[in-house]
């Protein structure tokens, strides 16, 4: 099959294939696997000279499904003969909700306005549909306000809403990308469109930053789990599935309706590919693989009329995608066809070279036609209006994106639809978010995307007249079976009240074994009260999103094996032990694999727990009530160093092929799996630099008196040379697992790093640089906590006053944002101490983690711009 054919898709009831058939399936999705791979690795470019060389003639010819209405088009010419400068260069920038009050809106004429996955409606950390509705009304009703001069444009409003509205409580959450490739099924993914384009609808707002049609390479890469397969045919299948539940279908009635919302295929183009994995790296491929692989899922979404493209943050060869106008402006718009708007990532401008986040004409001129500007927009705006008058962005290129923006704006007919509440899904949104025929959807996802890899001896499925135990830190947690990009950025920082509606994989179990006459026991740590017929082990990966997901090598909690014991014990026990793993992408899990009699790969399965319990459980009369279907879209690794993709390519087999996924019938055992992860198996914690009490690996903990001397802290008690700081072992939550440090006079505490850590991108994602603490004793107004990056470089920000009002004795999270340390003069790229807290005589706290995260229990504030120190 060569990249761009249709792989086999299962139609939903299709009876179970044979074995011995289907093992001929599994060797042939293998040589896919085979030739992909072979397409990434043996493409790279030879020759540095031409390497981002593009030639637009060798890519898909395409063109909009939608023909020109001549209505649309004169309106937008009647209103463009209008607007000053001032109003097409507001149109051509997207603020952040957290950055951007509805006032701005009506004084700068912005044409869009964002929901980034940490911003939320002002007060509700937590919103439902009326906080939602009542902020898009207000920036609405700014868009349309005439009376300090300008025209009424409406303004759009886009959210992240990439597995279902997941900023929404109350909502419906579908599995995320990487297991909804398991189900083969692109009438399901045409319905979760559908049904999360109402519910979207029903809180007031009309855009979603999805679908991404990445094609991960690499499961080391903290957005892997975004990707629908490694294969690119199947993405480009999806990427028409998807787009058309999202907006509709071009040239019916129901394009772009009020049931509706834009689309945005993202993220254009490579960001699957780079190298080693890292987000918002390099891809270091020919533009063959960038074009076969990487970009297959384009082409299907213009064809479907998805109105927005959004660009990546990723580089192709060492050229920043968001500079690159032979592939924006020659490939996507001209080649292609594209006629809606190309969009930035969040600051995604600020990293091509030449530019910052407050000025870079080089992106707009490559055919950019709105930036993501979320807390850098007012300087963006002045900054490209003296372009545009400059002439330094051409007019040409600024009626060019202009056009685009009104054009989509009008094709979803906002000119005309009114305010957002007014929406008819939106009058009624207690009778769509959340209900029960969409939950219905994603439960049916839920049951589809289920991966079976070993049944034992017919381990399952289970009688639910028995006595069943489920164990694990994923069985009765919500915030877990979801993943990233729920109700929060990295997905972190919640529990299941914060999920009304929504049902854990535990509550889904206890329900039907309980309906069916038996009995369950839920137990994190595996213990029970009366010994089971049978354990449900319920484990994996914790929330992250983007970078914060990012690894050196695929192996599951390495230095941790936690959850394998737990398995070991209960099988050691006699119990049956069926493992359920939830993860976003492949890992090295051979290990637990063998320590249990059945495993199932659950992905990041949303909201509706109860679709592992249909699969899992018999029905009361022994009957099967619903089979495994799902078949890997992704090979899984032998070991821990190898990367699937890159390993086909060299001959090596995968420990899974793509395609792979046991059925009832199957009565399959994997045997005996190697257990050599091929790797030091070290515990890797990205952005952790102080935990329990102590440095993390090869960190230094320093102590500084205010003559220079440093003590290294290498026991405890320690103290500086001079008296004037003293530290010791405390407990928190176990033994001398925190520090107390005592002031008597001038002095530092700080963490040293074994090497520059660079956390620009961390900087420009919101991430704060959280402190679990305790305050003992109120600290003087003038102390700091601050960061080095070298001879000569560092930051502190005043934090004494803030602190103080702190409540003392009692531990929190007290977070700082890191922009504040790049606000007061700290190279962000270089740190080599991430963490400094400098106090005088009197000052009292006792700390037990220090480490990089989107959530605290407080958040202190940058000190006003000009009183930094």
């Amino acid at each position: 099959m060569r990249p761009g054919s249709a792989p086999p898709v299962r139609q939903p009831g299709a009876h179970a294939v044979p074995l011995l058939q289907r093992s001929c399936l599994f060797l042939r999705s293998h040589s896919v696997a085979l030739a992909f791979a072979g397409a990434v690795l043996s493409t790279v470019p030879a020759a540095a000279g031409d390497a981002t060389a593009v030639h637009p003639e060798q890519w898909p010819k395409g063109a909009s499904p939608l023909l020109p209405n001549p209505a649309i088009e004169a309106r937008i010419h009647a209103l463009m003969a209008k607007m000053s400068i001032e109003d097409k260069v507001g149109q051509m920038i997207q603020a952040d909700i957290k950055y951007v009050t509805p006032d701005d809106v009506r004084t700068y004429r912005l044409g869009s306005v964002l929901a980034g996955g940490n911003s939320k409606p002002p007060g509700h950390p937590f919103p439902d549909g009326s906080h939602w509705r009542a902020l898009a009304d207000a920036f609405y009703h700014a868009s349309m306000d005439t009376s300090r001069g300008g025209l009424a444009i409406p303004v759009l409003f886009g959210i992240d809403a990439v597995h279902g509205h997941n900023n929404l409580v109350g909502s419906t959450l579908f599995p995320q990308n990487s297991a909804l490739g398991a189900t083969r099924d692109p009438q399901l993914i045409h319905d979760i469109g559908e049904v999360t384009a109402q519910e979207l609808r029903a809180s007031g707002i009309s855009w979603t930053f999805a679908p991404t049609l990445t094609v991960p390479q690499d499961g080391r890469w903290g957005r892997a789990y975004e990707g629908y397969s490694q294969n690119p045919a199947l993405v480009a299948q999806y990427a028409a599935a998807v787009v058309g539940g999202l907006e509709g279908k071009p040239g019916t009635p129901q394009f772009l309706d009020a049931q509706h919302v834009i689309a945005t295929a993202k993220h254009f183009v490579g960001d699957g590919g780079t190298h080693d994995g890292k987000d918002q790296g390099d891809a270091q491929i020919s533009e063959a693989a960038l074009r076969d692989i990487h970009a297959a899922g384009y082409p299907p979404a213009i064809k479907a009329g998805v109105q927005v493209v959004m660009v990546s943050f990723s580089s192709w060869n060492g050229a920043k995608m968001a500079g690159n106008k032979a592939l924006i402006t020659g490939v996507l718009k001209e080649r292609m066809g594209f006629d809606g708007i190309v969009l930035g990532d969040w600051n995604a401008h600020g990293q091509v070279p030449g530019c910052t986040n407050e000025d870079c004409a080089v992106a707009y001129n490559a055919g950019l036609d709105m930036l993501e500007a979320p807390d850098s927009w007012k300087g963006l705006y002045t900054n490209t209006l003296a372009q545009v008058k400059a002439g330094t962005i051409p007019m040409s290129r600024v009626d060019d994106a202009v056009t685009r923006i009104l054009r989509v704006k009008m094709r979803l007919g906002m000119f005309d639809a009114g305010a957002p509440s007014t929406n008819p899904l939106a009058v009624k949104a207690a009778d769509i978010i959340g209900s029960p025929a969409h939950r219905e959807v994603a439960r049916r996802a839920v049951r589809e995307s289920l991966v079976l890899l070993k049944n034992h001896r017919g381990t399952l499925p289970i009688d639910p007249r028995k006595h069943v135990l489920v164990a694990g830190d994923g069985a009765d947690d919500i915030s877990k079976q979801n993943g990233g990009w729920t109700l929060g950025w990295q997905g972190t920082g919640l529990t299941n009240a914060n999920f009304p509606g929504a049902t854990s994989i535990w509550a889904g179990i206890d329900a039907q074994v309980k309906a069916a006459g038996g009995s369950a026991e839920l137990s994190v740590e595996g213990n029970y009260t009366q010994k089971p017929d049978a354990a449900i082990v319920v484990f994996g990966e914790d929330p992250y999103a983007e970078f914060q997901g990012d690894r050196s090598n695929l192996a599951y909690r390495p230095g941790n094996d936690h959850d394998l014991e737990l398995l070991r014990k209960l099988r050691g026990q006699g119990i049956p032990v069926t493992a359920v793993f939830l993860t976003g992408r492949p890992l090295w899990v051979n290990r637990e694999i063998n320590a249990a009699d059945a495993f199932v790969v659950a992905w990041l399965p949303g909201s509706e727990g109860e679709g592992v319990a249909d699969v899992l459980l018999r029905k009361p009369d022994g009957r099967v009530a619903y089979d495994f279907h799902g078949k890997l879209a992704y090979a899984w690794p032998r070991s821990a160093a190898q990367i699937p993709v890159a390993a086909i390519a060299r001959g090596e087999r995968p420990q899974f092929p793509y395609g792979f996924g046991l059925t009832y019938a199957d009565h399959a055992d994997t045997g005996n799996l190697p257990e050599d992860p091929g790797l030091t198996l070290n515990n890797e914690q990205t952005g952790v630099y102080f935990t329990r009490g102590k440095p993390a690996a090869d960190f230094v903990l320093r102590l500084s008196g205010p003559h220079g001397g440093a003590t290294n802290v290498t026991a405890m008690p320690s103290a500086t040379t001079d008296g004037s700081l003293r530290i010791e072992a405390v407990d928190y939550k176990a033994q001398e697992d925190a520090r107390e440090i005592r002031w008597s006079g001038t002095a530092s505490v700080e963490l040293v790093a074994p090497a520059p850590l660079d956390v620009e991108r961390e900087t420009n994602g919101d991430v704060l640089l959280v402190t679990t603490l305790r305050m003992d004793a109120a600290p003087p107004a003038d102390s700091a906590i601050g960061v080095g990056c070298g001879t000569g470089c560092e930051a502190s920000v005043p934090v004494g006053t803030q602190l103080a009002a702190l409540p003392q004795g009692q531990w929190l999270r007290v977070g700082i944002p890191l922009k504040c340390f790049r606000a007061a003069g700290a190279n962000m790229s270089r740190l080599d101490r991430p963490f400094a807290w400098s106090s005088h005589a009197g000052a009292q706290m006792a700390i037990t983690d220090v480490s990089l995260s989107t959530v605290a229990d407080r958040i202190l504030s940058c000190p006003p711009p000009g009183n930094a120190p």
